[in-house]
């Protein structure tokens, strides 16, 4: 098994996408400029053309994971807006509208017991995303991101 996850080892790669889809679109990407200078007086506009469909892929590529990451954010301040309402007094409930969304998907690796007194010092000290995962004494992992 795997060594627990903490602020140190929690940025994760994917190695489908990080270590072999995107280097075979970059070096499609090469050849097909080799080609185009080599081989371009043949059919120059062939050559022009894969250039520019390798390059749709690549977007293609990146967007795709763009729009999974920004659904699970979206998902993720959800649920740290519903575990904040449960577990900051109400009177502190305002609080939970002034936190960004980087702010709160930082906080998803607080713990229930040090979450609140966080929420309240990454509002009224304005905390980037990294400060609060540094804050962070007991390290709740988060497995699932893509």
């Amino acid at each position: 098994m795997s060594a627990p996850q903490t602020f140190k080892n929690h940025a994760r790669i994917d190695p489908q996408f990080h270590l072999v889809i995107v280097p075979l679109l970059a070096l499609n990407i090469g050849y097909s400029i080799y080609t185009a200078v080599h081989q371009g007086s043949v059919d120059l506009a062939r050559h022009l053309w894969w250039i520019v469909m390798s390059v749709v892929f690549l977007l293609m590529a990146e967007r795709s994971r763009a729009f999974a990451l920004k659904a699970q954010d979206r998902v993720i301040c959800l649920e740290e807006r519903l575990r904040l309402a449960s577990l900051l007094p109400s009177s502190e409930h305002s609080k939970i509208s002034q936190l960004t969304p980087s702010q709160l998907i930082a906080l998803r690796f607080a713990s229930n017991q040090e979450l609140p007194a966080l929420t309240l010092r990454a509002v009224s000290q304005e905390l980037d995303s990294k400060a609060i995962k540094q804050s962070v004494a007991e390290w709740r992992p988060d497995y699932h991101r893509v």
